[in-house]
Parts: structure tokens; sequence; C-alpha cells
């Protein structure tokens, strides 16, 4: 038994919730109001006999003791399964004595942190100091920031002086290592410590999750240098791990499915004040592969660059637009798998002084924004004189090839051709030509990378399992290998599907964004749809309980930017769950090997290899999407049969919840009909 199923047996939901929620007994079930949402009627039930909750109201979903835990405290599952495991007497192995001491040592440098950035802001709001005073008025007048901005984005003021912060955070208990450690201190050659941001507007930078990890400096006077000063390289502070502000735009860029992305941190601060929610800053002079990941195809399907119209934004501009080729290339076709689009600010202006003047012209802007073909052809040929010569025109065409074919579809792609070759003077012929080249050269880069990922020898595991000869790696690091089409191993067939939609998400985790983009088409912005029955891929879609809970950390892991997703989650599982996890990213070949004899495993291996060169390797987003509609349908069938069952015991419940009944089960009814429907569709696709 598992430490999950072991707190579970030990642990009665009615028992627990009723701690918190006046359950009252409702024939098998108990009902109240939901703890979640305000409401009158009671749409809030908890089945003993299956140890489920389920709110029939505004929000809409259930699950298991340990979801409703993570619900009501705000945990992770980690910490939930912590808790849970001292309320049982269960116990959870612990971390390793290191791993506990650099815990504590990160938890320690992020107080620091985040009280800096609170002693910056009470610096700037303090009546008392003239100077501060004057860096309000600033702020205020010539920055045009209200005060409902200042607070929001916790801008602050560094005073002039060598050692206030220093001063103020030892008298609080820190050390000097602590404050050099963090960046907010300097330790000169000579080995004095004096603090690093001095007479500075202060902007603090915070992680995806909201979390302070260090600090944007703009100097106040005209002789400090430099201007901009950030936080430097920290063991929280990674700026190009980092985009300025999302941890407050993620909602409106999930809604909108569009990030706009400026140079400058007031860039950003001034999109907010005006009501463009869905705008974050770059770190840096450019945008760099971790950065994009952060939001695409994560959350955005367009990503529109508003970067400086100047010679140095053109250049950042195109280093970006280089990264995103490389970056966001999807692996079937090598096509770009989000929009990406260039907004050029008029009068070499920036977005600050723009939307500070004119807030109703940047949505126009946004909407007139360039397709990256225009903008390159346009950028690249401007300074072109008319009598350049062929070879002049051909290595340009060649520059900027690689830009236009990364199209997202073969229309487009012929249409940025033409484009170019009527700028160039040059033969549609031979760009065609010369794209095929290209392409050619860049499935082959692709093929390289991916083979010498696969060829990376496993590192050994420090454990097995008793009935297996071999085991897969300890490594959280090391990239899983490619799975194999077979059937599950040692596992009933209703739990085959999520496993094997588990292993896909593990191998390819941004994969989970394509599924929820699909179940998002199928509602067509149905609010109710959207929220029910075609929310986005959670633990819910799972009924085994090691799925659920390792479902649930993976989509924490999703929402940190500090660790890769199999890093994070080895910290956050104990050895049971990790175990299980490692035989999931095995393969179904890996667990068939040791039951193999006289060599059979290379035989069946070289006809694995063999039919995929026959049949092809499938498409991962439509393997993907397929096996997440099929698992979501056994979902939504699981609790209509649920529901079914909850509706006998529901005579003495009021009418509204009989009507929560009700229009839940239509709306099952009406997802299942799309999903059926999707489902059926993406089979022709591949008959076809």
């Amino acid at each position: 038994m598992s430490v999950v199923d072991d707190i579970k047996s030990r642990l009665d939901i009615v028992e627990y919730i009723s701690r918190t929620v006046p359950l009252k007994r409702a024939g098998r079930s108990y009902k109240a109001c939901c703890p979640f949402h305000s409401e009158r009627t009671p749409s809030f039930v908890v089945d003993p006999n299956r140890q489920t909750w389920r709110c029939f109201g505004a929000c809409s979903t259930g699950g298991d003791v340990f979801s409703f835990a993570m619900r009501q405290n705000g945990w992770t599952f980690a910490e939930a399964l912590q808790e849970l495991g001292k309320l049982t007497g269960v116990e959870v192995r612990p971390r390793s004595p290191e791993q506990q001491a650099q815990d504590e040592v990160i938890d320690r440098l992020r107080g620091l942190v985040k009280a800096a950035a609170e002693f910056y802001h009470e610096q700037l709001l303090d009546p008392r100091d003239s100077e501060a005073k004057r860096t309000l008025d600033y702020v205020r007048q010539k920055r045009g920031l209200n005060d409902e901005t200042i607070q929001r984005f916790m801008i602050g003021y560094a005073p002039p002086g060598w050692s206030t912060a220093l001063e103020t955070f030892t008298t609080l208990g820190y050390d000097e290592e602590d404050l050099v450690t963090t960046g907010l201190a300097i330790r000169n050659d000579a080995g004095r410590v004096y603090d690093r941001f001095r007479n500075r507007l202060m902007i603090p930078i915070r992680d995806g999750r909201g979390r302070t990890v260090g600090f944007g400096a703009r100097a106040l006077a005209a002789e400090d240098n430099p201007k901009y000063l950030n936080s430097p390289q920290t063991t929280l502070f990674d700026k190009s791990h980092l985009l300025f502000g999302l941890d407050l735009a993620g909602p409106a860029i999930r809604e909108q499915e569009t990030v706009v992305i400026v140079e400058g941190y007031l860039d950003a601060i001034q999109a907010h004040q005006a009501g463009y929610t869905n705008v974050v800053a770059q770190m840096g002079t450019a945008l760099t592969e971790t950065q994009l990941k952060l939001v695409a195809p994560r959350w955005a399907t367009k990503i529109i660059l508003a970067l400086d119209s100047d010679a140095a934004g053109q250049s950042a501009t195109r280093r970006s637009l280089e990264v995103a080729r490389e970056t966001l290339q999807a692996d079937y076709g090598g096509r770009l798998s989000v929009d990406i689009r260039i907004l050029t600010v008029p009068d070499a202006k920036d977005p600050d002084d723009l939307i500070r003047e004119h807030p109703e012209q940047w949505e126009t802007l946004i909407a007139q924004a360039e397709p990256v073909a225009d903008y390159v052809i346009g950028m690249e040929t401007a300074e072109l004189s008319p009598q350049a010569s062929l070879q002049e025109r051909a290595t340009l065409a060649r520059r900027v090839l690689p830009l236009l074919i990364a199209s997202e579809s073969n229309l487009y792609r012929k249409d940025n051709l033409q484009k170019l070759a009527l700028k160039l003077h040059i033969s549609e012929r031979d760009l065609l030509a010369w794209a095929d080249e290209q392409q050619a050269i860049d499935a082959l880069k692709s093929r390289r990378r991916e083979e010498t990922r696969q060829e990376m020898p496993p590192e050994p595991a420090p454990f097995a399992p008793d009935d297996m000869d071999w085991v897969p790696t300890d490594d959280p690091y090391a990239a899983p290998r490619p799975a194999q089409t077979f059937p599950s191993v040692g596992r009933s067939p209703e739990n085959a599907l999520e496993r094997d939609c588990l292993r896909l998400l593990l191998y390819q985790p941004d994969l989970i964004f394509d599924i929820n983009r699909k179940f998002r088409e199928l509602a067509k912005n149905d609010r109710a749809l959207l929220a029910g029955p075609l929310n986005d891929l959670n633990l819910d879609d799972f009924s085994r309980t090691e799925y659920r809970a390792l479902a649930g950390v993976f989509n924490e892991a999703l929402e940190q930017d500090e660790l890769e997703i199999l890093a994070y989650m080895r910290g956050q599982l104990d050895g049971d769950l990790w175990r299980e996890l490692e035989e999931i990213i095995a393969g179904d070949l890996e667990l068939l090997r040791p039951r193999l004899r006289h060599g059979l495993s290379i035989d069946l291996e070289t006809v694995v290899q063999a039919a995929q060169r026959t049949h092809g390797v499938p498409d991962p987003i439509m393997q993907a999407t397929e096996k997440a509609l099929r698992l979501r349908s056994q979902r939504l069938l699981r609790e209509r049969q649920e529901l079914q069952y909850l509706q006998m015991d529901a005579a003495e419940f009021e009418n509204e919840v009989e009507e929560n009944y009700d229009s839940y089960i239509m709306l099952s009814t009406m997802a299942q009909r799309l999903i059926d429907a999707a489902l059926r569709e993406q089979n022709r696709v591949k008959r076809s």
C-alpha cells in the first residue's frame, strides 16, 4: 500500500470535512453549503461510500480528501501529504538532511528579499523623508503612475546611504553573507560590504508565482551610472528564466491566449495601469528560450513583440525572433506552433510614453501588429541599395529565409516567398529551392539533437523492484525515452489509458497546453462548459489514487519555473510515488524486456523500429489530445454514474440542488457529444 492509500484508509472524509464544514445527513450522503463559494442553498455533497466530495454549484468540482485539504488550505500536494500524514500517524518519508538544509537556506533568502521589497516600498511612502517625497512625486507626475499601481507593483525607493539596507536587515537577524548572496549588498576586494542599491527607484521583480526574487533599479540622479541596475545572478534570481509582470499578467494571457512582450519594466507597468493586463517585459536585451516557454505554447497561441523601434530595439527584435524560431517550432513539419507578430510604436516612442499620452491607441496598434514575414522583409531590405548585386541580394535572402519559412501553413510560406521575391528581384523558383534546402538542414539538425538526447545513457537507480532486472534512471534531469506502443504489463485495462496519458505528458510537458486548448475549442467560449465538463485536464481525470497524486504534482511543477518538471516532482514525491512515476516513464518496452529471453528483446526492438519506419511516428499532439479526450470521456461517465447514485438519495435535498444535478448532467451529456464528435474526426484524419 502506498503512503497516499495508507493515509486515505485511516482518514474518513466525512469526519475530516466535518471539522470545518457543518455537514448534514441526506440519505446515504451528506450535504452543506459549499465552503469555497457563497451560496444559500446547499450544493456541496460528500459521499462516504466513495470517500469523495463534489460541489454542484459555482465551483463545479470535487475530489478526494487530498484535493479538499489542498483547496481549503492552499496547500501543494506535498504539503497536504505531510499534514495529513501527521494527522493520521502515517510516516511520510522525509527529505534528506541535505535537501532540508538547502530548503531552509532558500526559505531564509526568500524571506529576506520579500522583506527588502516591503522595506523599499515603505521608504518611498515615508512622509518624513524629503528625498523619498521627491521620488514619489517623480513616480506620480513624470512617470504617471497612480497610487493603486504603485501599491500593486510594490514600487519602492532605496535611500542614498551606503549601509541603510545592510544595517536594517542585520538588525533583523540576517547576516552580511545573506545580503551578498541575494544581491542586496556587495563585498569589495578589501572585504567591505555595502548596499548595492542607493538613491534608486526600486521595482521588485517577481517570479510567475508572485514571489519576489530580485530588483530592477532606476537611477534618480543623472550622474549615477548605470541608469538601470538589476539584481545580479543569485540563487533566487536568474533573469533568463523570468518575465517581469507574469504573476499579474498570467490570468489575462490565459484568457486571451495572447501575450504582449515589451522591453522595459515601466512599459509593462504603464500597460497594466491602462487596463492592458496581458503585457509582460523581457529581462535583458533579447528573449531567451526559457522566457518564451513560460508563456508559449503554454498559455498563448499569439505572441506580440512590442520592443523599442530604435536600432537597438530592432536588433533585439531580430534576436528574439531567431530564439522564437528555434524554440517554438513544433516537432511535426517544422512549423511555428504560435502566431508571432511585431508591434512598431510610431514616432520612435516606447510603449510607456505612448500609453501614458494616448492609451486608446494601444489597442489599435495591437490589432495592426505585423506578421513576422512582413516585418523581417521590411527591416532587412530597408537599407538595401537599388543597385545591390545579385550576390548581396542572395546573401540577404538566405539570411531571412529561416524566419520566413517557419510559417503555419504552406499557403503562408508561399506568400512569404512571393513577397521576398518581389523585393529582391530574385525568382520565386530559386527562393523555393533555397527554402527547401534550409528546411532539410533544419530537419537534420533537429534529428541530430533528438538522437543525441536519446543516446544519453541512463544513470543506474539506487533501488530495483524484486521482479525486474532493469530499472529506470533515478536522475530527474535525464530525458525519458520515447514510449513504445505495447500492452501495459501488470496493470488493469481501465488504468492503461490514464497511465499512457501521464507518460505522454511526462515525455513532453508542453502537450498539456495543446490538450487544454482542445477542450477550450470544443467549449466554444461556453462558460458553463469551460468551468465544468470541459475544464482543463486535472487530477480529477484520473481515478487511480497514485495517478491522481502524480497528476496533481505535475500541475504544480508546471506552475513553478525554477526546476525542470521531473526535477521538481522528484523533490515533492515520496519514495513509493517516485517509483510509480519511474515505472511510467520507463515505457512498456522496458517493462517487457526482463521477461524476454535469449535475445528476444533485441528482436522485439527491431520489429518496433521497422513498424515505425513503415507506419510513421504518430503526431504527438494528435496522440495526446486523443488520449485526453478518451480520458475525459471516462471521467464524465464516472461522474454521471455518481450523480445518478446521489439522486437516489436526494429526496431530502432542496429543489435547487435537484436543478443543479439536472444542469450538470445536461452539460456533461453535451460535452460527451462534443468529445465523441472530435474523436470521430480524429479517426477520420488518421484514416485519410
